[in-house]
């Protein structure tokens, strides 16, 4: 693929998020919610989509735009020791699921990241998430895969391409706090 056909493909799935513009509307409404209630987000999520959950994760702790308050927020996918752990007693499908488990309190957000909708790691989060009674967002990509339904509120991004998926979650985890900065000074 040619720098214009990518630029092109990118710019077109971008355009395509106004598809699901109520989905994102709700999502961002469980965020300011969970965040302005003192909540944390439990952000999980494999490979590229685990550099998406620490980005966003930082963005929340450390600062994105402006000085704010530190917002409490955890990438689950950021702990070696405690990964390697999970998956070595409980199976790799479970490193999200059992942090969930231990760290979750009620009224806390699960964001779950992922571009094919396929990880049974996410899977599994999103149905420990259901278990708990706590509220979930899932990131998808190429129709949702089979976690799609799963989550209290699916961003499914229009396309098959998970390159473009990845893109637009990052788009909207900055969307997101923008938001957050704009409303929690």
């Amino acid at each position: 693929m040619t720098f214009d056909q990518q630029l092109d493909a990118t710019t077109q799935t971008l355009r395509s998020l106004a598809q699901i513009r109520a989905d994102i509307d709700r999502a961002a409404d469980l965020i300011l919610s969970a965040v302005g209630s003192g909540h944390k987000l439990l952000i999980c999520g494999n490979g590229g989509s685990a550099a998406e959950a620490a980005h966003f994760s930082t963005e929340l702790v450390g600062r994105y735009a402006r000085n704010r308050r530190s917002l409490p927020a955890v990438a689950l996918s950021s702990d070696g020791s405690l990964l390697s752990c999970i998956g070595n007693d409980y199976g790799y499908e479970q490193v999200f699921a059992r942090q969930i488990s231990g760290l979750a309190k009620p009224g806390d957000l699960v964001v779950a990241l992922t571009s094919s909708g396929n990880s049974p790691n996410i899977v599994a989060a999103l149905n420990e998430s259901k278990r708990l009674g706590l509220m979930s967002i899932s990131f998808l990509g190429r129709g949702g895969g089979a976690a799609k339904g799963l989550a209290t509120c699916d961003l499914i991004i229009p396309g098959n391409s998970g390159r473009s998926a990845q893109e637009c979650h990052l788009f909207l985890i900055h969307y997101f706090c923008e938001l957050i900065d704009a409303a929690y000074p």
